[in-house]
C-alpha cells in the first residue's frame, strides 16, 4: 500500500477503484517469489551447487520417497536438459559425493541414480529449519483457508501456464481517439 492506502502494482494500473485487495494479493505473491528466489541463491551458495544440481537432488529424493528408481534419461527429462548436459551434471554430482550411479534392479543394461545419505542430511541440515517454519505457517490455516489457498495457487499456475495468442491491451489504456467522442457523449448524458 502507498501513503494514501492504495494498493501498489507496477503493471496492474493506478486506478484506486481497481480491485485493491486483489492487487495486494498479487503483490504479496510477488514478494514471496522474491524471498524464495533469494533463499534458493543462499542455499546454492552455502552448498556450492547450481540450481539444476539442487533440483536434480530434489527429484531424486522424491523418487526414492515414492519407492521409484530414476534413470539418467528420466532425470534429464524432468530437468529439461540434453543428455550431454545431463552427463555433465551427473559427473559433477557424483564427484561432489551427492549422488551415485547404481545398477538398475531389473535391467542389467541400465543405470539408476540415487542421492547419497550424506546429501540428504546436508539438504535437511541446510533447509530443515525453513521447511519447519513453512509447515508451521501452513498448519496455522484452517481447513477452509487451506482450500482457498490451494485453489488460488492452482488458478495462478493455470494463468501462468496459459500463453495468450494475442496480448490484451491493459485496462488502464486511454481510449483511442475513435472511442473518445462516444465516451464524451456518454459523459454529457450522465451530467445532465
Amino acid at each position: 500500500m502507498d501513503a494514501e492506502g492504495h494498493a501498489k502494482g507496477y503493471w496492474y494500473g493506478k486506478d484506486p477503484g481497481q480491485k485493491a485487495i486483489a492487487i495486494d494479493v498479487l503483490n504479496a505473491l510477488r514478494d514471496y517469489r522474491a524471498s524464495e528466489q533469494a533463499m534458493r541463491r543462499r542455499t546454492r551458495s552455502s552448498m556450492g551447487m547450481g540450481e539444476k544440481d539442487l533440483l536434480a537432488l530434489r527429484y531424486l529424493f522424491e523418487a526414492e520417497a515414492a519407492g521409484k528408481v530414476m534413470k539418467p534419461k528420466d532425470l534429464g527429462d524432468k530437468l529439461g536438459i540434453t543428455s550431454a548436459s545431463m552427463t555433465t551434471l551427473i559427473d559433477r554430482l557424483v564427484e561432489s559425493g551427492h549422488i551415485r550411479r547404481e545398477p538398475h534392479p531389473t535391467d542389467r543394461r541400465a543405470l539408476i541414480l540415487k542421492a547419497t545419505p550424506g546429501s540428504d542430511q546436508e539438504v535437511r541440515h541446510t533447509l530443515g529449519g525453513m521447511h519447519r517454519r513453512m509447515l508451521d505457517a501452513a498448519c496455522a490455516l484452517s481447513p477452509d483457508e487451506s482450500q482457498v489457498v490451494v485453489n488460488f495457487l492452482q488458478h495462478m499456475r493455470e494463468a501462468l501456464d496459459t500463453i495468450d495468442e494475442e496480448p490484451e491491451a491493459p485496462e488502464h489504456t486511454p481510449p483511442s481517439s475513435r472511442e473518445r467522442p462516444l465516451q464524451d457523449e456518454n459523459e454529457r448524458h450522465q451530467e445532465s
